[in-house]
């Protein structure tokens, strides 16, 4: 399965960034200043939609498959950035390759599935069946596969990420940093931002 993905910047080293549900790459990411201000390090910024989100078509988005799809879409190490449901992708990445993936930002994970228990069709064509393969590798965060601790990031006012202390300290070397806001604040303020920027 291919994702559809934008290239930012060009010849230096490349950052993923992983955009979370019902969003874009566009939204999350360019939107939100995030992109520029990686180009303006000098790195490649490569931003894909995920499966039924944007220009990518929907196909059961098992959490596996997505994370193969991803990969592909560099070569070589990278570092990476995920929110929400990117971030819990994200997760699954690193578990796939650890050895390419460097530097991780997980902005606004749950430390749960958040889509166990829906009925996947109150989402509609196309995210149905994205909901559908995410719920067949329900999201569990056990055992850090990467090599280098990641780096967490929370909104004080968000609901979705409450226990994520808990994941946070149960790695060694793992930051977790708090930022104002809920869970879309969060994504859009400066402190996700300069988190981004400070760790890649």
């Amino acid at each position: 399965m291919r994702i559809y993905a934008r290239r930012f910047g060009s010849g230096g080293p490349a950052v993923v960034l992983l955009h979370g549900f019902h969003s874009t790459g566009e939204r999350d990411w360019v939107d939100t200043g995030i992109v520029a201000a990686l180009t303006a390090l000098g790195r490649t910024v490569v931003v894909p939609d995920l499966p039924g989100h944007g220009s990518t078509p929907a196909f059961p988005a098992r959490a596996d498959v997505v994370a193969r799809a991803v990969l592909e879409l560099v070569e070589g190490p990278f570092g990476l950035a995920g929110y929400s449901l990117g971030a819990r992708l994200a997760w699954e990445v690193v578990a796939q390759d650890p050895a390419r993936v460097g530097n991780v930002v997980l902005g606004g994970l749950a430390p749960f599935e958040p889509l166990a228990g829906l009925d996947p069709a109150m989402f509609g064509p196309g995210l149905e069946e994205v909901v559908r393969g995410l719920q067949e590798t329900p999201f569990t965060p056990d055992g850090w596969a990467g090599h280098s601790p990641p780096v967490f990031v929370a909104g004080e006012d968000d609901e979705m990420v409450r226990g994520i202390d808990g994941v946070a300290g149960s790695i060694e070397g793992a930051e977790l940093v708090r930022v104002p806001g809920g869970h879309a604040e969060a994504l859009a303020g400066p402190g996700f931002r300069e988190t981004i920027v400070r760790v890649m």
